[in-house]
């Protein structure tokens, strides 16, 4: 193999002992699954919000951007749920690029594994411990997951992901919900397929081991729009868009039928300032048709401290390396306008 075997890593039994969960912790983390859960069963009628930076670049800043939604929070509790994205690892399509907390806790240094593992685990216990806030994490490394999952509210699995059967297999044994993304084809049929694969029960190797799970019917659709084959941006999250789902829905035999819109991606063509009017948009088609109201649970957004994104290395304090986010101000801003209209 043309590889180099550096270090063995800590397993993620190890790690957890070195980094044990408080029982406050542990009582915060379960009662907010217990929240997002009943959201998706339709036992509770709060819009979920899973809002945060592009990818949890450093902690200084994510936990700042964390702490200004708390009194945000207090004002819309009633009505929305709020959930912070700390994204620590990132796919890259060409494979170039920063690629997460997990691999560079330094986006400026080299990458160190264990380092960003535990850096990873830290910033998510950070969270809960000082915000209240238990937070959603992309699993694009399904043997990885272990490091975080006593302590994740919500995960996502990516558009370049959702077809890759570890993930689908390794979704069937999350003990929270799980949104899978549309494929960056559009193709809805991945998509609910890697649904109903997470939603059964499964036999399959999971590090090492012979693992038997007993499938996740939390797991649910993510529309973030598509690439034609032309390179162009095809947004999904439209009238139309919305109510061909919940026929596709229909059609299969899965339980708690549900969508979250990813408002930038595709769907707002990368540019952030789009996010409040696809959000009103949907929020619009929700209003108008009841199965639409239904399978709607709510919305990815993209956001952090300052509006836009910067090259590695330029260091200006809470502004996104990767994707594009929408700045503090105009989020403040877009949270209250959401809750006005529920």
């Amino acid at each position: 193999m043309n590889m180099d075997f550096e270090r063995r890593l800590a397993i993620p039994a190890e790690i957890k002992e070195q980094y044990p969960l408080t029982g406050k912790v542990n009582n915060i983390v379960e009662q907010t699954r217990a929240e997002i859960k009943a959201v998706f069963e339709g036992r509770s009628d709060k819009l979920l919000l899973i809002i945060g930076p592009c990818s949890a670049d450093r902690e200084d800043s994510v936990i700042d951007y964390i702490s200004r939604l708390v009194p945000v929070y207090e004002k819309v509790k009633e009505k929305i749920l709020i959930v912070p994205r700390i994204y620590t690892n990132k796919p890259r399509t060409t494979g170039d690029g920063y690629k997460g907390m997990l691999h560079q806790p330094d986006p400026n240094g080299k990458p160190d594994m264990i380092k960003g593992i535990i850096a990873t685990r830290h910033l998510h216990m950070r969270a809960v411990a000082e915000t209240g806030f238990v937070c959603a994490d992309e699993m694009l490394y399904p043997e990885n997951y272990q490091y975080l999952d006593d302590i994740l509210g919500y995960v996502a699995v990516g558009a370049r992901s959702v077809e890759d059967q570890q993930h689908r297999l390794t979704a069937s044994g999350i003990e929270v919900p799980v949104g899978m993304k549309n494929p960056t084809s559009g193709d809805y049929a991945v998509m609910l397929n890697a649904i109903s694969a997470a939603q059964h029960q499964h036999t399959f190797i999971y590090r090492g081991w012979e693992v038997h799970s007993e499938g996740n019917e939390h797991c649910h659709a993510i529309l973030r729009g598509s690439i034609s084959k032309h390179g162009n941006y095809v947004q999904n999250y439209h009238y139309e868009d919305l109510s061909r789902l919940y026929d596709a829905y229909a059609e299969r035999n899965l339980k708690n039928p549900a969508v979250i819109i990813d408002t930038n991606h595709a769907n707002s063509g990368k540019n952030p300032f789009e996010q409040p009017r696809i959000i009103k948009d949907v929020l619009h088609s929700s209003n108008h048709n009841e199965h639409i109201k239904k399978l709607v649970k709510g919305f990815m957004v993209e956001s952090y401290i300052e509006d836009g994104c910067q090259k590695v290395g330029e260091d200006v304090y809470g502004k996104s390396i990767t994707d594009p986010c929408l700045g503090w101000e105009k989020t403040e801003r877009l949270i209250y306008d959401i809750a006005e209209k529920l």
